[in-house]
């Protein structure tokens, strides 16, 4: 049926536009271009998210259960203020007893701009390997977060169980780069 490759070469299209930021539909009032993202409709301004719009908090959790096993923690961030942009790894640290160490960021993954809109929410993931209570490992009871380059940090209490450590000293954890919510 004629039909089918129409519409096939008619979706194609359509996405090869959106992929590439086709169409003109930067009238939008106040001279920001508008991209679409599963979040909503976000100004793709360029301007760098502020802390200081954005709620942070702990999301779906999938805590290891035992020494040795893998948990994750989803943090949701949502935007109070007005369309910007997230760009590179969020900022995490665990806190026990006076020690901090830095969650580094996760090697497989790429971090690319990503547009928030007002209201519009992106996540990260925190994903950890349990450690065995009193052994090597961080008997973490915080975890701090915030965004790359702010000094505004959001903090929740970590309930988890302890992380392993690696390496001597380094926690056997890491983070994901921004995302769409829900991704």
């Amino acid at each position: 049926m004629r039909a089918v490759p129409i519409t096939v070469t008619a979706l194609a299209a359509a996405f090869l536009l959106t992929a590439c930021g086709g169409g003109d539909d930067s009238a939008s009032g106040d001279g920001e271009s508008k991209a679409s993202s599963a979040s909503g409709t976000a100004a793709a301004s360029g301007t760098a998210c502020a802390a200081g719009d954005l709620t942070m908090a702990a999301g779906a959790v999938n805590a290891a259960p035992a020494a040795g096993d893998t948990g994750n923690v989803t943090v949701t961030v949502t935007n109070g203020g007005k369309a910007c942009t997230l760009d590179g790894f969020p900022k995490v640290e665990l806190e026990a007893d006076g020690t901090t160490a830095a969650v580094p960021h996760d090697e497989g993954a790429q971090s690319q701009p990503l547009p928030l809109a007002e209201q519009g929410a992106a996540a990260f993931t925190i994903t950890y390997v349990r450690g065995e209570e009193g052994a090597s490992s961080l008997a973490v009871k915080t975890v701090t977060y915030g965004l790359p380059d702010a000094s505004a940090t959001e903090s929740l209490d970590w309930s988890y169980g302890a992380v392993a450590l690696k390496d001597g000293d380094k926690p056997d954890a890491s983070v994901s780069a921004f995302q769409v919510a829900g991704d």
